[in-house]
Formats: C-alpha cells, sequence, structure tokens
C-alpha cells in the first residue's frame, strides 16, 4: 500500500524537508488589509513581520475543504492508495474541521485525518514521523499511529515580545492572565491539550532565552531527541538559543531552525522564539 501523508503550512518544516520527505503541505490563508493570499506560497515571515511594523491588519483563515479534495485528489492521481493527513490542533484553527470536510467528499475510508493537538514542529515533526512510516511501506493505519504517537511526544515552548497579537487573535484564552503592567514581562507560553497555555513569565528577554534552555532540558530528560527551533524576525536570537540547545541537550540528533510562517507569525508576532522537544517515548507522568 502507498500511503500519502499531507500537513499544512503551520507545520514550517525547514526549507526543503517537505519535498525531501514526499509530504504534501496545503497553504492556510493570510489577509494583510484584506487582501488573501497563501502562506508560505505567496507571502512568507518577512512580508508578513513588515506588515506587522507597519501596523497592517494581518489576520489569518483556514484553507478550504476544496483546497482540501484538490490536494487528496492530487495524491491519489499520483498513485497514492491511502492518505494520513495530520494537522494543527483544532482548538487553534478550523483547519482540521476543513479536512475532515474533504475527507468524507473524497471517500472516509481512504483518508484519515489526525489532529496533531500542537503546531509548528510539533506538527512538523508528526508529519515526517508519518512519513517515514509511510516510506517504509507502513499500512495506513500505523502511518496514522506514528503521527499520533510523535505529537503525544513532543514538547513545544515559546517566549513573545508581547501578547496583544494572541489576545486579538483569540488565541490565548487563561493566558490573557499573564499581561501585567511591567513593559519587560515576557510571557513563557506551552502548548496543552491543544491550547496555548501560560506557563510563567519572565523579566527580559535573555532570561527568557535561558529559561527556554532549562525548560527544554528538563522535557528531554534522558531521552533521545529531536530539536526545532522557531522565530520571527529574529534570526540572531535563534541561533543563540539552537547552541545553547544543543549544549544542554547532549542526546539531540541536532536541532533545526525555522522562521515561522505568515499564519503562526500573524498571532505571535516579530520577536517570537520557540522550542519544540520531539521525544523517542511519551512524557513521563
Amino acid at each position: 500500500m502507498s500511503v500519502a501523508v499531507v500537513t499544512d503550512s503551520t507545520a514550517h518544516l525547514p526549507e526543503g524537508f517537505a519535498e525531501r520527505h514526499a509530504v504534501r503541505v496545503v497553504p492556510l490563508h493570510v489577509l494583510v488589509d484584506g487582501v488573501v493570499s497563501l502562506d508560505g506560497v505567496e507571502t512568507g515571515p518577512a512580508a508578513v513581520a513588515e506588515a506587522m511594523k507597519q501596523r497592517k491588519i494581518v489576520t489569518t483563515s483556514r484553507p478550504t475543504p476544496t483546497e482540501f479534495v484538490k490536494e487528496y485528489q492530487a495524491a491519489f492521481a499520483d498513485g497514492a492508495d491511502a492518505i494520513v493527513s495530520v494537522h494543527l490542533s483544532r482548538e487553534l484553527s478550523g483547519t482540521w474541521e476543513a479536512a475532515v470536510l474533504a475527507a468524507q467528499e473524497v471517500g472516509p475510508d481512504r483518508v484519515r485525518v489526525v489532529d496533531s493537538r500542537t503546531t509548528a514542529m510539533g506538527l512538523g515533526f508528526a508529519a515526517l514521523h508519518a512519513a517515514s512510516a509511510a516510506s517504509a511501506g507502513a499500512s495506513a493505519a500505523d502511518v496514522e499511529a506514528a503521527a499520533v504517537t510523535a505529537a503525544g511526544c513532543s514538547s513545544t515552548l515559546f517566549v513573545v515580545e508581547t501578547l496583544d497579537h494572541l489576545r486579538r487573535g483569540g488565541r490565548i484564552g487563561p493566558a490573557a492572565a499573564l499581561l501585567g503592567t511591567a513593559l519587560a514581562v515576557k510571557p513563557v507560553l506551552h502548548m496543552s491539550e491543544g491550547r496555548i497555555l501560560p506557563l510563567e513569565k519572565v523579566r527580559t528577554m535573555n532570561r527568557a532565552i535561558a529559561r527556554l534552555v532549562e525548560l527544554a532540558a528538563q522535557a528531554a530528560a534522558e531521552d533521545d531527541v529531536e530539536l526545532a527551533v522557531h522565530h520571527l524576525a529574529s534570526p540572531e536570537r535563534a541561533v543563540e538559543l539552537a547552541n545553547r540547545l544543543e549544549e544542554a541537550v547532549p542526546r539531540s540528533a541536532g536541532c533545526v531552525v525555522s522562521e515561522l510562517g505568515a499564519v503562526i507569525g500573524a498571532h505571535t508576532g516579530p520577536g517570537v522564539l520557540g522550542v519544540v522537544v520531539q521525544r523517542t517515548v511519551l512524557p513521563r507522568s
């Protein structure tokens, strides 16, 4: 059986990864002052960061079910017998729902849709692990299981310059409690049960970076891990963070650095730094 793996653009796979691992990517939509473009295809991180600095209105929307149908039909036309479609948390977007509607149209017995309960490289690693299983000849059920297991083994941590973007986009919920009066407060957040939740707050970005390293090392524990660092318009800080992570997490297979695309960047704002720790085993209770 040939199983195709589909994900969405919020996975923010490093350049070339999707092609190399035969992962199909359906882009979300980005709207800048009402003008619609495709995330990662027509609009990239630099454009969205500049738009936000110019105080333009940047919003996002999910792909349509029709766009998923076209991608699924293309995968079948290319020889796939089944599809595993892995997407960002349904708590953050209607993307998963659009994929489910598309699967029902093209054949729910042939398309399995996975809610990763996360995003960014938490989602990206899930898609890559699914693709690895598919390339090894696994069944659709086993490819789906590989995605679900990988997603459950990931920890996503990030710090933002301000919570304003997340608050305006309705993506933080209880994390609004982190909003303080001190301008220097940097909120540290994490993904939990598909939601963005507050973890703690620190006073400076330098301390926030140090805290991300400490928290990532704790999440890795003694396990073999893969690491990813995300940023938007902060390449120097991202490289510094990646270097410190590789020193603090000795059992890492390496650290990939990927700039966040337009969709996630629109909700976090320039200056965001994130870390994804992908374990080989489920986190300890």
